[in-house]
């Protein structure tokens, strides 16, 4: 048996590279890397692979073929539809079979919109729950984050609230560890919990986006929330968190 990292290679399936790839997508979405990057490390393990291959004589045909990106290429997850997060992701048992820490994770980014890098970096200094309004704050702590516009806080509501109640010190599993999404994802297009082949993860964030539209929330309070630059001059110091929480319960699930 030839072994990468935990996985046997005479198992890996184009699913498994799919899931790799979609790691990446996420990332050169999040403006984390660019698609330059997310090649090399694809080569890198194409190279690996065939080379095990080569020497164990396995004989495996590897679904290595149209998985590279295109230079400059950010192609955008839809938004997970209201009904969909409601009926399919929120169903009784539905997340049941991922593990406590990435479905913590899952249904935190639901109402924060948070990229889940940021989500699983958290701690217990960040995870602010003994206060007047539950929040999260995205911080430089032992990282770099993507721009001094994504240092922010966030206030946790309705099924945010209660996983990180659940995980009040953080997410060991997935902190530093560049796992996440691809867990995440896995699990749900198995299930059939995928909207769209083309959705993901990452699609919560986008929803998360929509939601907030349709409800009139201010485009100012929208890029606070979400960590984005303002296309004009930042003056005061924009709504409280008070007034923020009021607003994204309303969106809440």
């Amino acid at each position: 048996m030839a072994v990468v990292g935990n996985k046997d290679i005479s198992n890996i399936t184009r699913d498994d590279m799919l899931d790799f790839r979609q790691h990446w997508l996420d990332r050169i979405e999040a403006g984390e890397v660019t698609a330059n990057s997310a090649n090399k490390d694809l080569i890198h393990l194409g190279n690996l692979l065939k080379t095990v291959n080569t020497m164990k004589r396995l004989g495996l045909s590897l679904p290595l073929g149209d998985l590279s990106f295109k230079e400059g290429e950010k192609q955008t997850r839809p938004p997970f539809s209201e009904d969909w997060i409601r009926t399919r992701l929120l169903a009784p048992r539905a997340l049941e079979g991922l593990n406590g820490q990435a479905r913590a994770l899952l249904l935190g980014m639901i109402n924060t919109g948070y990229r889940p890098s940021e989500g699983a970096a958290l701690t217990a200094d960040t995870i602010r729950l003994d206060c007047n309004v539950p929040h999260i704050s995205i911080e430089p702590e032992g990282r770099q984050l993507k721009s001094h516009y994504a240092r922010r806080v966030i206030p946790l509501t309705g099924v945010s609230l209660e996983a990180f109640k659940q995980y009040p010190q953080g997410f060991p599993r997935y902190c530093n560890r560049a796992t996440l999404s691809a867990v995440v994802n896995k699990f749900l297009r198995t299930n059939g919990l995928l909207e769209t082949p083309r959705h993901s993860m990452y699609s919560l964030r986008h929803s998360f986006e929509d939601r907030m539209l349709a409800a009139g929330i201010d485009d100012r309070i929208r890029r606070d929330l979400f960590g984005h630059r303002l296309d004009r001059e930042r003056y005061g110091k924009g709504a409280s968190l008070e007034h923020v929480a009021e607003l994204v319960a309303r969106v809440a699930f």
